[in-house]
């Protein structure tokens, strides 16, 4: 189970109160705005500043 098409459209970013989406791998939800991932754990969003990720940047040489 994933999280719900219901949930994902109240759900907002903590930090900007933006809009936040799944990642490709459905375990994270990602602000591109704070450029922060939040883990989904279980089938919960972990929706706490401290416990997000930054995203990282795609580098090119």
């Amino acid at each position: 189970m994933t999280v719900s098409k219901e949930l994902l459209d109240i759900l907002a970013c903590p930090k900007c109160k933006g809009g936040i989406y799944l990642n490709e791998n459905r375990d994270g939800l990602i602000c591109d705005v704070c450029r922060l991932i939040y883990e989904i754990r279980d089938d919960i969003p972990i929706m706490l500043i401290e416990e997000a990720k930054p995203l990282e940047y795609n580098k090119t040489p």
